[in-house]
């Protein structure tokens, strides 16, 4: 038995130092993953933050009821007091349960109310992007730019060496560094639901309803996202991605885009055949 638990520990280890370099990646899943990904923007941060927090005020209750459950089992069992007591209540027991639930609730909310504040408190957008939920892809407009353009999954037999199966597109969303997002989202047939992990991003594409969430990315990369409501057949086959690019990289992009996309045609049709 010894054996095998030294084996044990040694294959996690293994498995742990293994999976260091897949733990530095940003922006999109990576095998053995049992955390968030990592935060690129500061409500991505908080989030991480306080999912920390709670995590670990979870792990004393949870650890101070099992000790207290293996006292009770081994303190007062027949062996040890044959005759129960016949105790009724205790007063100072019975403020204590209550009043100490009552502060780790308190303990709880307030840096839930903080970060609900600060993903609602919305700042002055640097840019604004309408996002359109279809089954099964996704719309993008650049408001102030005026352009737009469908962003569809590419097909296995299409990706290129690197690409990542089931999250690479067509068509990116480009967006500047260190700037306010803002993206309105909404859907044109069904609930759909606009998920970008690494930027704490996660909103429902509502039929009908105009619905707004903002980031602010902190570094460049390519961020990988999926609609995470279920919405049909294709659910699985509308993934987002993100590029964030310095501001001059934007503005080239900018030019570029403006003229590929100001007469471009939609590609719905296009898409629900791929799909």
């Amino acid at each position: 038995m010894a054996k095998l638990g030294r084996r044990m520990l040694v294959s996690g280890a293994a498995i742990l130092a293994g999976s260091g370099p897949a733990l530095a990646e940003e922006g999109k899943p990576h095998p053995w993953q049992v955390g968030m990904q990592n935060a690129a923007s500061p409500i991505m941060e908080q989030i991480s933050g306080f999912h920390g927090y709670l995590t670990l005020i979870i792990v004393v209750i949870t650890l101070f009821v099992l000790g207290l459950l293996l006292y009770v089992i081994l303190r007062y069992n027949e062996n040890r007091h044959p005759v129960p007591s016949r105790t009724t209540h205790n007063t100072v027991l019975e403020i204590a349960w209550t009043v100490i639930p009552v502060l780790i609730l308190v303990a709880i909310a307030i840096p839930s109310f903080r970060l609900l504040f600060a993903q609602y408190d919305f700042p002055k957008p640097d840019l604004v992007v309408g996002v359109t939920g279809h089954q099964w892809y996704w719309s993008y407009e650049y408001v102030d730019q005026g352009f737009s353009f469908d962003s569809l999954l590419v097909q296995d037999a299409d990706l290129k060496p690197g690409q990542l199966r089931l999250l690479t597109v067509d068509h990116d969303v480009v967006v500047p560094v260190q700037k306010n997002i803002e993206m309105q989202v909404k859907s044109t047939d069904v609930i759909h639901d606009f998920a970008v992990p690494s930027f704490g991003v996660k909103l429902d594409a509502v039929p009908g309803r105009l619905q707004t969430t903002w980031f602010r990315p902190e570094r460049t990369g390519v961020y990988h996202g999926q609609c995470s409501e279920l919405c049909g057949r294709g659910h699985a086959f509308m993934p987002i991605t993100v590029r964030v690019v310095s501001e001059e990289e934007y503005a080239a992009w900018l030019k570029t885009a403006k003229e590929q996309f100001a007469a471009s045609r939609g590609t719905s049709d296009v898409a629900l055949n791929r799909n």
